[in-house]
């Protein structure tokens, strides 16, 4: 449908104008008028020709500045739509200034916060939306702003925690490899045509450098085509429901790793579904978001199991239990904070405790992975270069 742009006069006769979806002129108006609203002056707006360029992408911490400050406006009495109009001019992310702007806009066109926020679903999860909704039917929106604010931060700073935990292994382990091929690539054929030269019987080592040394060269481009096409398969069966539900329990089951992924996830529900209650939404309607927003197919599995436990009357804890999932004292923890009727604030203490769980996990596996994987460079690296320099040792020791 065609966006137009219009000009009104309410029943006080206060001239506003907006922008708003409709059929056409006729529809345009009769919806105006279910707004109290007489239409004076419409005007299709024209098509953009969208052009494909780089848009930065919205970051959590984005949003966690967006919400803090939009907070911090609406409590001191600033009306919503001069808010975004405010945030929109200070967003250093064109891209997110751009979304603002638009929100602004259907606000000023009559749609609640709610309503417009949920137009952009790819910046504002479900998360987001409902609570604005819930904040907006209780009259609390600054509250419910500086909650959303205080979740974001504290959910990014988890993300970074074990973003970072894991670049430096990676690197090592990219630098390992790399150098490993290049001297399999470059190195060692100029010491394979020597020792050819001299016609001297190589020992056992150098000759399955070697032999992997003339694999390689032989395979390398259908060895990266091939692992470019592992990589395209992996991610087309992790997009079906069957292969991140193996994937996930694969992940979880992964020594270490495995311990820190699991503590993530109970990190990461109780804080969401915390936040959710505490801002007035219903339970059953907070754990299908929480669920969705899990990050772990085993995760979502158990949360909506006990969803449907709750919709049948029963508590939240015995599914929690059944599940394998979540550690006994989050159970327990949880079903105490049931029983008393203190639900969001213990979800809130156990979120808190795994945040620090999980740096303390991070920081356990960092110093497990450091040493293996510099020792693993090491042995290859170091044996790829024992094995070369055998046949001259024992050169030398002939001509003695």
């Amino acid at each position: 449908m065609p966006v137009y742009q219009w000009k009104g006069r309410t029943a006080a006769k206060k001239e506003i104008t907006g922008e708003l979806e409709a059929r056409d002129r006729k529809d345009l108006a009769s919806r105006l008028r279910d707004r109290k609203v007489v239409l004076t002056e419409a005007s299709a707006k024209p098509k953009e020709i969208k052009l494909p360029t780089m848009q930065k992408k919205v970051t959590v911490r984005d949003l966690a500045i967006f919400s803090r400050l939009f907070s911090t406006m609406v409590n001191a009495g600033l009306p919503i739509d001069q808010c975004l109009d405010i945030l929109r001019e200070q967003v250093a992310n064109k891209s997110f200034a751009k979304i603002i702007g638009e929100v602004h806009q259907s606000v000023s066109g009559g749609s609640s916060m709610a309503e417009a926020l949920s137009k952009h679903r790819k910046t504002f999860d479900n998360l987001y939306i409902h609570m604005v909704e819930a904040g907006e039917a209780g009259g609390v929106l600054a509250v419910i702003f500086r909650r959303l604010a205080a979740y974001l931060e504290k959910a990014d700073a988890l993300r970074r925690k074990v973003k970072g935990a894991m670049m430096y292994p990676i690197a090592v382990m990219t630098v390992a490899i790399g150098a490993s091929i290049f001297l399999l690539l470059k190195v060692i054929p100029v010491f394979a045509k020597m020792f050819s030269e001299l016609g001297a019987e190589l020992p056992k080592p150098t000759q399955i450098v070697i032999a992997l040394s003339e694999f390689l060269q032989a395979y390398f481009v259908y060895g990266i085509a091939m692992a470019i096409a592992a990589i395209v398969l992996y991610r087309r069966y992790r997009k079906t429901e069957t292969g991140r539900l193996t994937t996930d329990r694969l992940f979880l089951r992964i020594p270490v790793l495995g311990n820190v992924i699991r503590k993530t996830a109970v990190a990461r529900f109780t804080r969401t579904l915390g936040t959710l209650i505490s801002s007035g939404v219903p339970i059953l309607q907070g754990l299908d978001i929480t669920a969705k927003t899990s990050g772990n197919m085993v995760v979502q599995r158990a949360l909506m199991a006990t969803r449907k436990s709750i919709s049948e009357g029963k508590n939240i804890a015995t599914p929690l239990q059944e599940s394998g999932v979540f550690p006994n004292m989050v159970v327990q923890l949880i079903s105490v904070g049931e029983q008393t009727g203190r639900l969001a604030e213990m979800l809130e203490k156990i979120a808190d405790f795994y945040d620090e769980e999980v740096e303390t996990a991070i920081q356990a596996m960092t110093s497990l992975i450091e040493p293996v994987v510099i020792v693993a460079m090491g042995i290859v690296i170091g044996g790829l270069l024992i094995a070369m320099y055998l046949p001259m040792f024992d050169l030398i020791g002939a001509i003695k």
